[in-house]
């Protein structure tokens, strides 16, 4: 199994949710960004960073008690890019390849993280990035190959994850997933139809 880190993106201020921090809200009684950080430590694929930034004290608390490094971005308002960036500085640097969480996307497990793990193991040459996709639509977890991607990652900026490296590449293996991999909660409609 190649060496992993997983980064569990929850900087974002979540401004389409209203003004209660997003993250923080609670499903099946637990606030959402906990769900995503248990799966990552749950798949015990290797150390899990937590990149904090808007609400990070309160973001924080919501995840005491789990074996994490959380690592605040003060530059979050600058856009996803530098929370990318932190989370990758916070890993060791050996890595073969990195998975890369939302914080509100509770309906990700630590079994999509495996299976992603898995495929990335198995690909011969390793590629680029394993993607999941459901019905046509590309969704995260990601797992990105840190050895391909490094210097790309390293100069991204704006509010862009990965996704713009990744359009049109070749190299990138998109693997069928439940609809898990697409359910991110933006709205309060939106986590509503998770209950």
């Amino acid at each position: 199994m190649p060496d992993l880190g997983l980064i569990l993106l929850a900087a974002g201020r979540g401004t389409r949710f209203g003004q209660a921090p997003k993250l923080l809200q609670p499903l099946d009684g637990r606030p959402l960004v906990r769900h995503a950080a248990e799966a990552a430590l749950v798949s015990g694929l290797g150390p899990v960073v937590a990149v904090l930034g808007a609400h990070a004290e309160r973001v924080g608390a919501a995840l005491d008690g789990l074996d994490l490094v959380r690592v605040t971005n003060p530059a979050h308002a600058d856009g996803l890019s530098t929370s990318l960036r932190a989370g990758l500085a916070a890993l060791p640097a050996h890595l073969d390849g990195v998975l890369v969480l939302l914080g509100d996307m509770p309906r990700v497990t630590a079994r999509h993280l495996t299976i992603l793990a898995d495929a990335f193991s198995r690909a011969d040459p390793a590629p680029s990035a394993i993607v999941p996709v459901h019905g046509g639509q590309r969704g995260n977890p990601v797992l990105l190959n840190r050895r391909r991607l490094g210097d790309a990652l390293a100069g991204l900026t704006g509010d862009q994850g990965a996704g713009r490296l990744l359009a049109g590449r070749r190299d990138v293996v998109e693997l069928p997933l439940d609809v898990g991999v697409t359910q991110d909660v933006d709205t309060p409609a939106g986590l509503a139809a998770l209950e």
